[in-house]
């Protein structure tokens, strides 16, 4: 087979290192990529919104399989466009996408369905302002639309609520509306689905780490960790997620004209009166992928195949028995401002068993590694236990180093 993936991130270079691992994989190409994923597959300097350049090399290379990774590309209708073309794509349809790319939708749709998540309201963002000095304290803000994993700010008093609608206003388009919505105590975790829009299939548990700072301080990242999986999540939880939570959303999605196929992302809040989402996503979550394919037995071209021609019935997933963590290594100044071209030592030290380092944001100047991005690199570690991965993911991380270099050192503690 010829496979073409599509994004830049570490979430794409886990992609591309599972899936390079398939017996049926001839050529594998990934577009845009990065220079870690090069040693795997030959890279195509394609941008993820291009649509139409990506068709026409699909087209020209004979692609047999194409491979979604973020979000953009989805809600621009990669997969409507190549469909209509007859080629073959991993990933839901523009409409169903909206799961994820429209709050107010995703919203509507769960309350509909009585689906259970936090009551909210929907306002402009001038409004927002009107009503902040008579908003119940602390308070989840979201924009409407897309905002690479920063568009949600936990206010916990009037001045991080305003300082939040003030990031928003910088956001442009993407914070046309925004979603006030009730603060839900609990703890966090990230369940994962694969669907033909029928039958799904539950995936490896993972629990992300958002904010920038351990202890969860600061403000909310695309991700600083994840590990793999939560127990948190018990076999006896899984059935009520599945029951109450993805069964319904999709049975609510195929009444609405929008059925959902591919990787389905749901975000929950673990509550005392049981699971509530807190967003969905339509695709593998970043950091979170670093995490849960490295325990994949399965072979994930297979089971992506099998979605598409509605054989997940026919499909068993196998994973391995041990424990994941994933710590990102982010720039400094990540979330905010940050340099890019600082060095990057150690990346050659890294011969530790079961661990694995993914980049997502990292170039190359001559034959040295340097920053490109804001979360430079995801280092993975198995181990028998949470604790024994965690000893391992940080082992690895002590042996790479570049100037401003931060990462969160409580990744995972809480399930030890």
């Amino acid at each position: 087979m010829k496979i073409l993936v599509i994004g830049a991130g570490g979430r794409e270079h886990a992609l591309v290192w599972k899936i390079a691992q398939s017996p049926r994989v001839r050529e594998l190409y990934c577009a845009p990529g990065n220079p870690g994923i090069e040693t795997l597959a030959k890279i195509v300097p394609i941008a993820v919104d291009e649509i139409e350049k990506l068709l026409a090399f699909a087209k020209e290379k004979r692609i047999d399989l194409t491979v979604v990774g973020p979000e953009l590309p989805l809600s621009l209708g990669i997969v409507d466009r190549f469909e209509a073309e007859g080629l073959r794509i991993f990933g839901p349809h523009r409409a169903a996408a909206q799961i994820e790319t429209s709050k107010v939708f995703s919203k509507t749709l769960m309350q509909k369905y009585q689906i259970p998540t936090a009551d909210a309201e929907v306002v402009t963002l001038e409004r927002a302002y009107e009503m902040l000095p008579h908003l119940p304290m602390p308070i989840v803000l979201k924009v409407e639309g897309l905002a690479a994993g920063k568009g949600v700010v936990i206010a916990r008093d009037q001045k991080e609520a305003k300082e939040g609608l003030d990031g928003f206003r910088a956001m442009g388009e993407a914070a046309g509306r925004i979603i006030l919505e009730r603060f839900l105590e609990g703890v966090e975790a990230t369940f994962f689905v694969i669907t033909d829009g029928e039958k799904a299939l539950p995936l490896a548990s993972a629990q992300d780490h958002k904010r920038v700072f351990d202890e969860d301080r600061g403000p909310n990242t695309g991700g600083m960790g994840a590990i793999s999986p939560t127990p948190r999540i018990t076999p006896k939880l899984e059935l009520m997620i599945m029951e109450r939570i993805i069964h319904p959303t999709l049975r609510g999605l195929a009444v609405e004209g929008t059925p959902y196929r591919g990787v389905l992302y749901a975000g929950l809040m673990l509550t005392s009166s049981g699971p509530h989402v807190l967003e969905f996503n339509a695709r593998w979550g970043d950091p979170e992928t670093q995490a849960v394919l490295p325990r994949l037995k399965s072979d994930w071209v297979d089971v992506m195949e099998a979605a598409l021609d509605h054989r997940l019935d026919q499909t068993r997933l196998e994973w391995r028995e041990e424990s994941s963590v994933c710590v990102v290594l982010a720039s400094e100044g990540y979330p905010g401002t940050y340099r890019k071209g600082e060095v990057i030592s150690g990346l050659d030290q890294i011969d530790l068993p079961d661990t694995f380092v993914f980049h997502a944001g990292t170039g190359r100047q001559g034959e040295a590694w340097v920053t490109q991005g804001g979360r430079v690199l995801g280092v993975t570690a198995l181990g028998q236990s949470v604790a024994e991965a965690r000893r391992r993911a940080y082992q690895a991380v002590e042996r790479i180093s570049f100037r401003g270099m931060h990462y969160r050192r409580d990744i995972g503690a809480s399930a030890v």
